[in-house]
């Protein structure tokens, strides 16, 4: 297990979910635009954690998913922010959009209190932070965007989306 000190947690892939969300109680799985053919496999992730879908535009709600979470639960939770990325010649590609999805969730969770982040959430958070006023931009120009255009409620964080949309994959 990798940055077991924090409660807001950050890597890449299926393999990253094994290193930061074996003990975590929710998964927060990344995909800023979900290309043809790269569905979420659930058995390649740990077994136990809740796990919930986001990509940009659901930050926010996402955010307020995992604060009702954890006052259902009424303890301290651990969080798995994992970015999907993409392969490339079955390689993993980290993914720029991926990347600014979930620095988006960690700021939206640091917005709601949740800030105990591991260097890695930290660092995502910033990359977000700091490009945040040209994502939309971004998220049109990247190379996934070549073959997955994003639809225009794709490129920003929507606030009026709540809890109840969170696309909750495992319970």
């Amino acid at each position: 297990m990798e940055q077991t000190r924090y409660q807001v947690r950050f890597d890449w892939a299926a393999a990253g979910a094994h290193a930061i969300g074996t003990d975590a109680d929710v998964i927060v799985w990344v995909d800023a635009l979900p290309e043809p053919g790269s569905e979420l496999d659930l058995s390649a992730l740990p077994q136990g954690p809740a796990v919930v879908l986001t990509d940009l535009s659901s930050a926010h709600a996402v955010a307020q998913w995992v604060i009702d979470l954890q006052v259902k639960l009424a303890k301290r939770i651990l969080i798995a922010v994992v970015a999907a990325g993409s392969t490339r010649n079955g390689q993993l590609r980290v993914t720029t959009e991926d990347l600014l999805a979930a620095g988006a969730v960690i700021d939206q969770l640091a917005a709601l209190g949740l800030d105990a982040t591991s260097p890695e959430a930290a660092a995502a958070e910033a990359a977000y932070r700091g490009l945040a006023r040209a994502t939309s931009h971004l998220l049109t120009a990247v190379t996934t965007a070549a073959t997955t255009a994003p639809e225009s409620e794709q490129l920003k964080v929507n606030t009026a989306l709540t809890a109840a949309d969170v696309r909750v994959i495992r319970a």
